[in-house]
């Protein structure tokens, strides 16, 4: 007991003591920092001008806005490269097989760098594979807005989600990957691929393209999308109760399954049609066996 009654006590102040202000006020060290201003859109960026029509004064507040600070290439570091050893153990592996190759680009690469594709995945909707696995199969091959048309009036409930995947899609095709902006990088803008008259254009140097399923189309553009493959996936089941007489229920497992679309530009359907032509062509001609009548045939073996 005395232990406690010889412990210092907090001593209570006044809240309108002069003291008690003093120490409720903050030092000019514990005052909390500016935060960086927020980022903006690059002035590159293809949706630059759309914000500069709606927020024209864009422009005057990133000017009175002060200078962000610097950026710590200690914390940088912590999310860029957390494994250096393992970084250095890739770069000599890539430094190895590029000694291995000659400096040569094998296929894969060559088309990775020559190619674009984009890889989207879409959340779980509650409907099972059995009911979306017909629709991944309905928009393979076709380009991207013939396959959100084909959503749009399609009567299957869950063609609603695909559609809007679909549109997820293209735009973060676009803008993550530069897909279809062949056009608008050349100046061209987006011209109809069609007259009036429903006739191909033929103002616009355009060619017939045809898929590996033997279907041909008319192309414009070589940048555009299409979908190159759909599949779907199988995801977690939830829970539902059917509430039955007697005061009994029963549980039901709604299914969840996911969408995957890989969207291609038109340039590598035509290198598959190049690389199917070029195939055949280097086939043999079969050529049947010579028209002879057969002799020296006998029942039985002579020995």
């Amino acid at each position: 007991m005395d232990y406690f009654r010889s412990k210092k006590q907090p001593e209570i102040l006044d809240p309108t003591s002069p003291d008690f202000l003093k120490r409720k006020a903050t030092p000019a060290s514990q005052a909390p920092q500016q935060m960086p201003p927020q980022g903006d859109l690059a002035p590159s960026s293809i949706f630059d001008k759309v914000e500069q029509r709606k927020r024209p004064d864009r422009a005057k507040d990133a000017r009175s806005q002060p200078p962000a600070s610097a950026r710590d290439p200690a914390v940088l570091a912590a999310a860029l490269d957390p494994d250096p050893a393992y970084r250095r153990r890739w770069q000599r592996r890539q430094i190895i097989r590029d000694v291995h190759n000659r400096g040569q680009l094998i296929k894969a690469q060559r088309i990775a760098r020559t190619e674009r594709e984009s890889l989207c995945k879409s959340q779980f909707f509650k409907t099972s594979v059995k009911k979306l696995m017909p629709l991944a199969r309905q928009i393979a091959g076709k380009p991207i807005e013939d396959a959100i048309i084909q959503m749009r009036f399609s009567k299957k409930r869950v063609a609603k989600d695909v559609k809007k995947h679909l549109e997820y899609a293209r735009d973060e095709a676009i803008v993550k990957r530069g897909m279809g902006l062949g056009l608008i990088r050349s100046g061209a803008g987006a011209p109809k691929a069609t007259g009036e008259s429903g006739q191909p254009n033929e103002q616009l140097p355009g060619m017939v393209v045809e898929d590996k399923k033997g279907k041909r189309r008319y192309v414009t553009d070589t940048s555009s999308m299409y979908v190159d493959e759909a599949w779907v996936g199988r995801g977690t089941y939830g829970r539902d109760y059917d509430v039955r007489a007697r005061g009994r229920a029963n549980i039901l497992r709604p299914p969840e399954t996911s969408i995957t679309v890989r969207l291609k530009e038109e340039a590598t359907r035509i290198r598959l049609m190049d690389e199917r032509e070029q195939k055949r062509q280097r086939k043999k001609v079969w050529t049947a066996l010579p028209d002879r009548p057969v002799t020296a045939q006998r029942q039985y073996c002579l020995w």
